[in-house]
């Protein structure tokens, strides 16, 4: 029997796998290899509790034996209805878990971030069958929705959309850039291990002409390669699936961090682990408790609230939030005078906590939209409310706006601290939404400071037009804007205040930040050493 097509174009064609499914029946049909051939790779990549998504499944039987094998989580599609009720009915029983939709890879029906794993044997190939122009459109198609329905960083403005990919290039100061995804469940000794697994693949891409011997140097975004211990894992409404996982940095110090899957690079909140938790001993712990409990749950809790270092701030764009007190008129009396503060993103509480600890007389409403972020910070991060701070589980722009709408009755905040992520990663902006920096909203804000308050912004902003629009916003509203570059990142800080007048030359604002320092390194404050109010303010500028 003949199943070959008359042209390769009839790989494209749905009825052509219609056809074909019919004349072959239930035998498997394995394209460029069986599941032993492949099934040490596939098992070094795919981690057995990961979503993975098989694209163009046919009637191969790589799908049934990986979940003989214990990956359960597994989803097949393909255009052909045949094969589709062919592969149900030989799998309803066996593999009751395992599901076979006919759908078209090139308009999926899944959400965006459903999957950590696509994995195609074939169908590109089927796919790409020449080089025509509507042959490469579909193939875009068919990459774009496996970037979609991916968890990563694929769909990320950066790496997602042309302009981003032209500034990533730009950055490294390369004319042929390739990006790597590493997968977060791999453990990566060193970047030299990275560099030999994947460097003999980079080679088959290179161009024409270049020596064979030809040194390429490998760059790393994130923080991927190292020590981690996963210390719990969970999904949330909201935000979706995410990590609390300790590190060990440079200096051999412990950091407990945040991350959330969808983003799974960026670090949202982060936490330095006091001396005397030895790592050595939560292993310990970890080895005792795998004794009483189930060999699949992988997370252990340390002490809450006694392991946190509350008196560091790990995050660089915190500490210069911090240090924007000092435009505040007489810095040094804050730590003697009420302090009213408004804190919207709570992550895992560090930014509040640091200003309740310090400043006494502080008293903090921090809005966070997700509650689970709240049980995030309290279990794992040593946060707790008080008598000076509450906690408000609303959305920061619903928040906003209640109290702008309280007329006379409103309150008014010395200190208004937006620190805040989008969503939406395919947007040139992380850091805030959108909405948090429209004129209407901003007008909100207004309302709700005191004439000689400030407004602290972190804004994360990639895509130039964008954030110079944001900051000609900005200044419509609040004439005085200063901006802080953080060294090393893509975050910047900006500090709003009301009134020209109170404009701060850069040595003023300097001295009045090493007044408030002087007072907060008073004995007994707690105060971290390392950390240099004035030094934060030494390169800000004024918009």
């Amino acid at each position: 029997m003949n199943l070959l097509p008359k042209s390769s174009k009839e790989f494209g064609s749905v009825d052509y796998w219609e056809k074909f499914f019919q004349q072959r029946g239930k035998k498997a049909f394995e394209w460029y290899g069986t599941y032993l051939e492949l099934c040490g790779v596939l098992h070094k990549y795919i981690k057995p509790r990961e979503k993975v998504l098989v694209i163009g499944c046919g009637n191969s039987e790589l799908s049934e034996q990986l979940y003989d094998v214990g990956y359960r989580d597994i989803v097949n599609i393909d255009i052909s209805e045949v094969v589709i009720k062919q592969m149900k009915e030989c799998n309803a029983t066996r593999r009751p878990q395992m599901s076979f939709l006919k759908m078209d890879m090139t308009q999926m029906e899944f959400p965006d971030a459903s999957f950590q794993v696509v994995l195609d044997k074939g169908t590109l190939d089927a796919v790409l069958t020449d080089e025509e122009e509507k042959t490469l459109q579909q193939v875009d198609r068919m990459l774009a929705e496996v970037g979609r329905v991916l968890q990563g960083r694929e769909t990320e403005w950066l790496f997602g959309m042309d302009e981003g990919r032209k500034q990533l290039a730009a950055s490294a100061g390369f004319r042929r850039l390739i990006t790597v995804a590493l997968h977060r469940g791999q453990q990566y000794e060193s970047m030299d291990h990275i560099q030999a697994e994947l460097s003999a693949r980079v080679m088959e891409l290179a161009p024409a002409g270049m020596p064979a011997q030809q040194q390429v140097p490998f760059l790393s975004v994130g923080g991927d390669i190292g020590v981690r211990t996963v210390q719990h894992q969970d999904c949330s409404a909201l935000s979706g699936n995410y990590v609390i996982e300790d590190v060990q940095g440079d200096d051999k110090r412990y950091f407990r961090r945040l991350i959330f899957l969808s983003n799974r690079n960026v670090v949202q909140s982060e936490a330095r682990l006091l001396k005397d938790v030895s790592y050595k001993a939560q292993k310990k712990r970890k080895k005792d408790r795998k004794k009483q409990r189930p060999a699949d749950v992988e997370d252990f809790p340390a002490a809450p609230g006694q392991s946190i270092d509350k008196s560091y701030l790990c995050c660089e764009h915190h500490k210069a939030m911090i240090a924007g007190l000092a435009l505040l008129r007489n810095p040094e009396l804050l730590l003697e005078i009420p302090l009213a503060l408004l804190v919207v993103g709570l992550g895992g509480g560090s930014l509040p906590l640091f200003v309740h600890d310090h400043f006494p007389k502080s008293c903090i409403d921090a809005v966070e939209i997700d509650p689970s972020m709240l049980e995030v910070a309290t279990q794992w991060f040593g946060f707790s409310q008080s008598d000076r701070m509450k906690v408000h589980i609303a959305d920061g722009l619903d928040y906003i706006a209640s109290l702008a709408g309280g007329g006379e009755a409103r309150p008014c905040y010395d200190v208004i601290m937006f620190d805040v992520d989008s969503k939406d990663p395919t947007l040139g902006m992380s850091c805030p939404p959108p909405a948090f920096v429209e004129q209407s909203f901003l007008q909100n804000v207004k309302s709700i400071l005191t004439p000689e308050g400030v407004f602290i912004l972190n804004l994360v902003c990639r895509d130039l037009g964008l954030k110079d629009s944001v900051l000609a916003g900005l200044k419509a509203v609040f004439p005085l804007l200063y901006v802080r570059r953080i060294e090393g990142e893509v975050n910047e800080i900006l500090f709003c205040q009301l009134h020209p007048e109170q404009k701060l030359a850069t040595p003023e604002l300097l001295e009045t930040a090493q007044a408030l320092e002087q007072t907060l390194r008073k004995p007994g404050r707690g105060w971290d050493d390392t950390y240099v109010l004035s030094d934060m303010l030494k390169t800000v500028k004024i918009v």
